[in-house]
């Protein structure tokens, strides 16, 4: 039942809301050049997927942000679920770190280039190292955070994979705290290769801000095999949450 309600409500409520949105997003975009207001349609459109869904989410640990200062957001990456779950519930301007190629899909890729987000050519080590400083260069001149999945593309088993040290080395470089926010029961709503979006209950978690002021370039590795253990101690010695009741 979860699977039909997904395809014949979930499914058409995202497609739906994503063209609506898209479009609307793309006309905001020539009047709202710091992308705020494209990010806050975002929102709206994550909420409206989350809600159409069947997806509950549950938030732990956000009264340990300041809504006013700037982060390096980290994040287990298993599912494309983790991204509307990241915007509908992280109250605060923020932009990605995403890779080049979904820059080229319609209606998500004109919101990515219009809205500030940061593209990353995997393909070319100079472009991606280069990409690293324009990064942090862009959260100190526009006061705003970024999210970033250190895994660098999804996990198909659900596992956490290995971090990359890009994500520290830009929290350094700008000055700013690295937040990690642990996924918990996204790849339960939509597995890796799935393209259904099944009702259930995800858990977000935002563990304790690590300070970034005192350290330099070279601490990157060690800060994340830090994060690292952090995110395996929550996801191996937490169960996954319940399906949610709708």
């Amino acid at each position: 039942m979860k699977r039909l309600r997904g395809l014949f409500v979930g499914d058409p409520i995202i497609i739906v809301s994503t063209v609506v949105l898209g479009t609307i997003n793309i006309a905001v975009s020539f009047f709202d050049p710091k992308g705020n207001q494209q990010i806050r349609l975002a929102r709206l459109w994550s909420k409206i997927l989350l809600g159409g869904c069947g997806i509950e989410v549950q938030v732990e640990g956000l009264e340990q942000l300041d809504l006013d200062s700037s982060y390096v957001f980290v994040a287990n990456h298993a599912s494309y679920m983790d991204t509307p779950v990241a915007i509908a519930k992280i109250p605060m301007q923020f932009r990605f770190l995403a890779k080049r190629g979904l820059f080229s899909i319609p209606f998500l890729g004109q919101h990515l280039t219009n809205a500030g987000h940061i593209p990353v050519d995997r393909g070319d080590p100079r472009a991606a190292v280069k990409t690293l400083s324009v990064a942090a260069e862009v959260i100190q001149k526009k006061r705003i955070s970024l999210l970033i999945f250190p895994e660098g593309g999804r996990s198909h088993d659900g596992k956490l994979q290995e971090f990359k040290d890009g994500s520290a080395y830009i929290a350094i470089k700008a000055g700013v705290p690295i937040v990690p926010l642990v996924m918990i029961g996204t790849n339960y709503v939509l597995p890796y290769g799935s393209a259904v979006v099944v009702p259930g209950k995800v858990v977000l978690r935002v563990l304790t801000p690590i300070p970034t002021d005192r350290l330099t370039s070279k601490d990157r590795v060690r800060v994340t095999e830090e994060i690292h253990a952090q995110f395996r101690a929550h996801l191996e010695g937490d169960r996954q949450p319940e399906p949610a009741t709708v």
